[in-house]
C-alpha cells in the first residue's frame, strides 16, 4: 500500500478527533512512583501537567494468552477476577505487545518494522496519547494489529475511586473507536495493578483483561541489545512479549525490534495478535 494511501480508509473517522479531545479531556499523566504499585506513592502535587516520562513499576504478572485473529462479530465478554492465564494455540505462537503510545516518534518506527517483516501487533494506548496521534490508531487498523484500551492517563488504579476507574476506561474506549474504527477488545491495567473495579468495567466495556509474560524492562533503557536478549531467551510458544512505544526515549525498544524479531521469525516463532476466549 502506498504512504499517500495509508490513512484513507478511516480518515473520515479522524474528523470527530478534535470534538473528543474538545470534551473535557484532560492532559495530566496519573503515574505512579516505581515499585510495588499497591504502595506507590501518589503523583507529587504541582507536577508539570505534560510530557511526565512514564515509567512502569517493577510489578508484574505472568500470564498466557490465546491467539489468532479476532473475530469480527461482538461478544459476551464475562467478568474475570485475573488476567488471562491460558492459552490456545498451535506451534510456536507469540504475541509482541507494546505500550503508553502511541508516539509519534517512536510508534511509526516500530509499525515500519512490523510491516517489513508482515508482523502484527497489540498496542495498548493511552487515551491521552491517542487524542493527539489518531493517524498513527488508523494506520495501526490498516495495517492490521489490534489496539487495547490501557486508561486515559496511566494511573495507579488501585488509588482511584470507582468513578474515575470508569472513567479512565470509557473515555479511552472513546478514543480508540473515533481514530481505529471500533472499540477495544482488550483491556491491560497501568503498572498491572489490577481491581475488582477494572475487571467488571472492563466485562461491561466488552474488553477482556491481558497482561504480559516476558517483561523486557526496556522503559529502564538498559540497551537495545541486552532488551533483545530478553525476548530471545524468553522466547517460547504462547508468550506475551511486554515493550514499550511511548513514555521516553523509546530508541533502544525500536532498535531491539529491529534485532529480535527477524531472529524469532528465522527461529520459526509465529508473531500474532490474542484470540478473544469466548465467542
Amino acid at each position: 500500500m502506498k504512504k499517500e494511501q495509508l490513512f484513507t480508509r478511516r480518515r473520515a473517522l479522524l474528523a470527530g478527533a478534535a470534538a473528543v479531545a474538545a470534551a473535557g479531556t484532560v492532559k495530566v499523566f496519573g503515574w505512579g512512583e516505581d515499585g510495588e504499585p499497591v504502595r506507590a506513592a501518589a503523583p507529587a502535587a504541582g507536577a508539570p501537567a505534560r510530557n511526565l516520562p512514564l515509567k512502569p513499576s517493577a510489578y508484574r504478572l505472568q500470564p498466557l494468552a490465546g491467539y489468532g485473529p479476532p473475530p469480527t462479530a461482538p461478544v459476551r465478554t464475562p467478568v474475570r477476577h485475573e488476567p488471562l492465564t491460558s492459552m490456545t494455540g498451535r506451534g510456536r505462537t507469540m504475541v509482541l505487545t507494546f505500550d503508553d503510545g502511541p508516539d509519534p516518534r517512536y510508534t511509526p518506527q516500530i509499525l515500519d518494522t512490523l510491516a517489513e517483516y508482515d508482523v502484527r501487533a497489540t498496542f495498548f494506548v493511552c487515551g491521552e496519547m491517542a487524542v493527539d496521534n489518531q493517524e498513527l490508531l488508523a494506520r495501526m487498523a490498516d495495517e492490521g494489529h489490534v489496539v487495547g484500551n490501557h486508561t486515559w492517563s496511566h494511573p495507579l488504579l488501585t488509588r482511584l475511586t470507582r468513578r474515575q476507574i470508569h472513567s479512565e476506561m470509557s473515555r479511552t474506549s472513546d478514543v480508540i473507536e473515533t481514530g481505529y474504527g471500533e472499540r477495544p477488545r482488550w483491556f491491560r491495567a497501568p503498572y498491572g495493578a489490577w481491581n475488582r473495579a477494572a475487571f467488571q468495567f472492563g466485562s461491561e466495556m466488552g474488553m477482556e483483561p491481558l497482561a504480559w509474560t516476558v517483561d523486557t524492562l526496556d522503559w529502564t533503557t538498559p540497551g537495545s541489545g541486552v532488551i533483545a536478549d530478553r525476548v530471545r531467551k524468553g522466547a517460547a510458544p504462547g508468550v506475551v512479549v511486554l515493550s514499550h512505544d511511548a513514555g521516553g526515549d523509546r530508541s533502544q525498544s525500536v532498535r531491539a525490534l529491529r534485532t529480535y524479531l527477524p531472529r524469532l521469525l528465522d527461529s520459526g516463532y509465529h508473531l500474532t495478535v490474542p484470540r478473544r476466549q469466548y465467542a
